[in-house]
């Protein structure tokens, strides 16, 4: 009978440590699962500390927008230049992502800047070129159509000089790309009228276009005070212009204004 107890005892002793070791294993797992559900939902609740705003680096330094990347805790590499003739040397022309864009902290943020040196390009001979031959081969250079000069002559929008900032400029010339090229340009007695198109609506460099298809110049340019930077006046566009129809002769200056309202465009009939 001592013996079966002492079976009995061991038995006992056995389920029981069974019991405390399985207990113990279990409660073991429960505190692994919680703290994993733990970590997960604070994952969940700080992600928002993990996304920041890209900062507007527009307009500013290389300097500059080191400062303000570290303060918005996101990173800037220039990775390109431009030379943009309206724009200061060595500030920021664009950047991608763009300006508002939500990003995870940390991210590079890649810049073109607008060069110090503006690189020279060989000046064409426009001389017998048509206004409209002549302002596509400029474009062709990298150099931009300013004023039309209208004077006496036979032929109607033939070529008869080419200068820059008041100096005449010869074929083989260098000029800084993005120079402004004005002509002097021969009219007829009987050719000398032109419409005004409707540029309302238009951004800022495609109302100059539409003025000059039609040998028209533009007049004063009003920006808003809104518009701060270059890129500000590429994407503003025109809401009044003056005069605003009907036949001029051709060389006549159109001013206009604009904007990055769009309440201020006149409502479309």
């Amino acid at each position: 009978m001592e013996r079966m107890t002492d079976k009995k005892k061991v038995q006992q002793v056995a389920r029981d440590t069974r019991w405390i070791w399985k207990n113990l294993l279990l409660g073991v797992a429960f505190v692994l699962v919680l703290g994993i559900l733990t970590a997960w939902a604070l994952g969940l609740i700080t992600r928002h500390g993990k996304i920041v705003k890209t900062p507007d680096f527009s307009s500013l330094t290389v300097q500059q927008a080191q400062k303000l990347a570290a303060a918005s805790h996101v990173n800037v590499k220039v990775v390109d230049s431009v030379f943009v003739r309206r724009l200061s040397g060595g500030v920021v022309y664009r950047q991608q992502p763009k300006a508002g864009s939500t990003v995870k902290k940390g991210r590079s943020i890649f810049l073109t800047i607008n060069s110090v040196v503006p690189r020279k390009v060989i000046m064409p001979n426009l001389f017998g070129y048509s206004v409209t031959e002549a302002r596509s081969e400029l474009r062709n250079r990298g150099l931009n159509l300013g004023r039309l000069n209208y004077v006496k002559d036979i032929a109607t929008n033939n070529v008869l000089g080419q200068s820059c900032e008041g100096l005449e400029v010869k074929a083989g010339d260098q000029v800084v790309s993005g120079s402004i090229i004005d002509l002097m340009v021969g009219v007829g007695p009987q050719d000398n009228q032109t419409t005004i198109p409707k540029i309302t609506g238009m951004k800022y460099v495609n109302a100059i276009d539409a003025l000059q298809e039609r040998f028209l110049n533009v007049g004063k340019v009003t920006f808003d005070q809104d518009i701060k930077t270059y890129a500000d006046s590429m994407n503003a566009v025109v809401y009044k212009q003056d005069p605003a129809g009907a036949g001029r002769n051709l060389g006549a200056n159109v001013s206009f204004y604009l904007t990055l309202d769009p309440s201020k465009l006149p409502a479309k009939k």
